[in-house]
Parts: structure tokens; C-alpha cells; sequence
């Protein structure tokens, strides 16, 4: 019986692993991969603590600071997925996806989200070479550049308007007939600044490219145009990773587990959430790992004073 079962390896989770093991709380700590949707960045300028850091170096880093301090309190599962978690009358019955079982009373979800990639010729090619889904991590290395931010919402807005700080020209591009995903209020403020322009009833066609993406095809209508750009932005969801959770924990409409943001508490007794699979407002790498903070404070609270 493990006092906590902590789900995914992202900074969320082995945010959640160390404050663990430093509570001395027996962990069961399960997880496909190391790092989180940042592996696939080559150059994370936000993770604080340190100016420069690749995807793949911060998981190395992530997981290095959980083995050294797992010790005989945090029992490591790599390269395995949870197939489902069935409560009990006391806790929890988790299923591995070997059919591996383990009891825990305690359950911390960072399992994190998947970018919606986007899916026309060029996108593959030329991801992580122009092409970026995290404009907090990667936006820096655009500066001067006139780049391409693809998606409506809300984030598609709040990336042109960080973006917009320096780099050349922002364009935005939509494929619907309005911005009538994002607050009318943050779509007026961006679009007022001069280098930001919005395109509307877009199809985008292409991303062009040599080693890097220098251009984009988009149609309006029957007219096709190429822009010229050095970055593009892609701002078309995410899908967080919680489908075998459904019906465990209260969600919303796009999946996101919904939380207690004081606490981390799902609406199951005995199961928090931390990071991009929360209904949380932002998401970011830092953020996550504040949280899972916050989660295993309150988690220990309610295991030995409750």
C-alpha cells in the first residue's frame, strides 16, 4: 500500500516526486517518459534557474533530481502508462499498462497535454525548425523576424501579443469567419498594435521552407497568398492526456481535470491534479511545478492530519 501514487514525468510530477520524498511519503512514481511536452524544445530560456536549456537536457536534468533523492521512499516506474484507477472504499487500485495492479491511498494526476499538431505538407518537416507550439519557450530566438501565430483563441492572442515585443510583424491566422474565440477585449488590444495584423477565413495550405521555414501558403477564398516568415506560431489546442481518468474525476469539456486551485483537490476525495491536464488559467512549465508543490503540501496534510 503506498501512501501516494504520483502519474506522469514533467516538471509537474517530479516537482510532486521530490517534495515527496523529502516528506518521506511512500511513492509509487509512474511514468511513459521524462520531461514533459518541453523535450521537444532545443532552447528553453524560461525554466527558471537556468538561462539556457534544451528539451532533452531539462529531462535529463528532471529526472537526475528524482533518482537522487528517491532513495528507498520513491519507487520509479518508467515506460509504462496507467490503464485505469478504480476506487475502493479506503484507496485506490491502479492498473499499469501490463496489467501491473498497486494500491495507493493518495493520487497525484500530471499527466500533462498534447499539443494539436497541425497536419499540412511542411508541418512535420519543419517542426523545431521555425515551426513552435510554446512561444514562452521559444519566442526570444524570433526576435526581428516576421512570424506567423496559427490559431484564434485566446492563447493564439496572448502568444501575438508577447511575440509583438520583438519581433518584426505578427500575422495571425484564422481560419474561422471572426475572432469570436478570444475576449473581444484582448482581440481589440492586439490587433491595435502596428506591427500585428489578423487574417480571417484562412486555410492554410503549407509551411515552405529550405533548412528552415522561410514562408507559409494560405487561401482566402480563391485568392492564395505567401507570406514570408522566419516563425511559425501554433496556437490550436491542447488535448490533455486524461482519458483513463473519465468517470474517475470530474472534467470539463476539453478534458482538463478540474481542481480546487487552493489546493489542488480534484472533486474525488483523495486525488489532485497539477499542470497542463488541470482547468488551471495558465500553463506553463514553472507554473506546473508550483503547483504540484502546492498538491503535496496539501496531500500530506490530508495523509497525517486529517
Amino acid at each position: 500500500m503506498y501512501d501516494l501514487t504520483i502519474i506522469g514525468g514533467g516538471p509537474a510530477g517530479i516537482s510532486g516526486g521530490v517534495y515527496a520524498s523529502r516528506k518521506r511519503l511512500k511513492t509509487l512514481f509512474i511514468t511513459e517518459t521524462f520531461g514533459g511536452q518541453s523535450i521537444v524544445s532545443e532552447d528553453i530560456q524560461n525554466w527558471i534557474g537556468f538561462p539556457s536549456i534544451s528539451g532533452t537536457d531539462l529531462a535529463k536534468s528532471l529526472e537526475t533530481h528524482l533518482r537522487t533523492y528517491a532513495g528507498d521512499v520513491v519507487d520509479i516506474k518508467v515506460g509504462h502508462t496507467v490503464k485505469s484507477i478504480e476506487k475502493t472504499v479506503d484507496h485506490f487500485l491502479i492498473t499499469l499498462s501490463n496489467d501491473e495492479s498497486y494500491q495507493s491511498k493518495t493520487i497525484l494526476l500530471t499527466v500533462g497535454s498534447t499539443r494539436r499538431k497541425l497536419t499540412v505538407p511542411g508541418a512535420e518537416i519543419f517542426e523545431n525548425k521555425g515551426i513552435t507550439y510554446c512561444a514562452s519557450c521559444d519566442g526570444p530566438l524570433f526576435s526581428g523576424k516576421d512570424v506567423a501565430v496559427i490559431g484564434g483563441g485566446n492563447a493564439g492572442f496572448e502568444t501575438a501579443a508577447q511575440l509583438s515585443a520583438y519581433c518584426k510583424s505578427v500575422t495571425l491566422i484564422h481560419r474561422s469567419p471572426a475572432f469570436d474565440k478570444a475576449d473581444p477585449v484582448t482581440v481589440d488590444k492586439v490587433l491595435s498594435k502596428s506591427n500585428v495584423k489578423g487574417v480571417l477565413n484562412a486555410e492554410l495550405l503549407s509551411i515552405e521552407g529550405d533548412k528552415f521555414v522561410t514562408g507559409l501558403i494560405y487561401k482566402v477564398g480563391e485568392e492564395v497568398t505567401k507570406l514570408p516568415v522566419g516563425g511559425v506560431f501554433v496556437e490550436i489546442g491542447l488535448v490533455p492526456s486524461t482519458d483513463f481518468v473519465k468517470g474517475v474525476v470530474e472534467m470539463n469539456n476539453y478534458g482538463q481535470v478540474l481542481v480546487d486551485p487552493r489546493t489542488e483537490q480534484t472533486k474525488t476525495p483523495g486525488i489532485w491534479a497539477a499542470g497542463d491536464c488541470t482547468d488551471s488559467l495558465y500553463h506553463q512549465n514553472n507554473i506546473a511545478s508550483g503547483d504540484a508543490v502546492r498538491a503535496l503540501e496539501d496531500i500530506y496534510v490530508h495523509l497525517h492530519t486529517k
